[in-house]
């Protein structure tokens, strides 16, 4: 057996690390933000509420570009982005999130940053005007990732920037009518009804999530979300599991939306950008995979926003519709909500 001089075996084992480091950065950046998928309709959206949506798309796509197009992080254009959203009652996150079983609200956010894999996350807020601020607060000024419930207010307590709101702020009327559809619902079948269960209810599964690359050649992810419709005990779906609905590395960010249940049992978020580090795959491949193949073999359904270091962009869903907006590398931008 020929054994190589140590430093012709430094040489070949530094090359072949480098073969597999990320490109440099190519100064370009793009941006890709989503307000949840489900089954919506398009005779069910008026064209007042088509074009107040598109709105909002725009506006929080504005809130993050900007800030990559200045020279800034991609983790604060995902968090600009979020928090636009949070803000609208139209996405269910924030201000717009559906109600529990109790009538009250429970909300969960994650953000990720991909080059230091740094990640923080909230579960089960309910005083927290913008979970995914709180979230970073968690990732940047605590040692843990994910906080939960009571000690996740306790943290929110410590942190003068995070805005506090009584629950009922979050109240709306189109998620009150929701939530009364629900409980009709299971009121007749004796049996648990979530938003999921079927197509009268499945149009109100989502939740909002931004994946950007900035300049640096650097990809952060963030998701936030009100969960389901009806839900009980504490539930807490894939939003703010690293992983599962929110994920960043060197390569690759995804943020999902739908059924959290099955996106958990996935990891579906990781599984995608997992396929574009380990197997090689193109992100529309690894993506459509997981999306379109992956989760509805389980049962589940949704869809998810996915951005790679070249920026390229994938926008996957196979429950009917998904709220979407995106600025590619060369400037062209879109605003969709159904398959068009």
């Amino acid at each position: 057996m020929r054994i190589l001089p140590l430093c012709l075996l430094a040489l070949a084992m530094t090359a072949n690390a480098q073969s597999h480091d990320p490109a440099p950065p190519s100064g370009r950046t793009a941006l890709v933000i989503h307000g949840g998928a489900g089954f919506v309709p398009k005779e069910s959206l008026s064209a007042a509420d088509q074009k107040e949506i598109r709105e909002t798309l725009g506006r929080a796509l504005d809130a993050g570009n900007s800030v990559l197009r200045s020279g800034g992080a991609a983790i604060d254009a995902v968090e600009a982005s979020i928090r636009v959203l949070e803000e609208s009652p139209r996405f269910n996150a924030g201000k717009g999130a559906v109600f529990n079983a109790k009538g009250g609200h429970e909300l969960d956010a994650a953000i990720m940053e991909g080059h230091t894999r740094r990640a923080g996350a909230v579960a089960g807020v309910t005083t927290v005007r913008s979970p995914i601020r709180l979230a970073r607060a968690v990732m940047e000024h605590s040692p843990h990732v994910m906080l939960a419930g009571a000690g996740a207010e306790a943290f929110a307590d410590t942190q003068k920037d995070i805005e506090r709101v009584p629950n009922s702020w979050f109240d709306t009327p189109m998620r009150r009518r929701q939530l009364e559809e629900a409980q009709r619902k299971e009121a007749t079948q004796k049996t648990a009804v979530i938003a999921g269960d079927d197509g009268n209810v499945r149009r109100y599964l989502g939740t909002v999530g931004a994946v950007a690359l900035d300049r640096a050649g650097h990809i952060a992810a963030g998701t936030s979300t009100g969960g389901m419709t009806n839900k009980r005990w504490g539930r807490i779906g894939d939003s703010p599991i690293i992983g599962a609905g929110t994920w960043a590395d060197e390569r690759c960010g995804v943020s999902g939306t739908g059924w959290g249940e099955y996106y958990i049992r996935a990891n579906a978020a990781r599984d995608i950008c997992a396929r574009v580090e380990y197997r090689g795959d193109s992100l529309e491949a690894a993506a459509n995979e997981v999306i379109n193949k992956v989760i509805p073999a389980m049962g589940g359904d949704g869809g998810a926003i996915a951005l790679d270091r070249d920026g390229n962009i994938a926008m996957p869903f196979n429950s009917g519709s998904m709220f979407r907006a995106w600025v590619r590398p060369d400037g062209s931008r879109g605003v969709a909500i159904h398959e068009d």
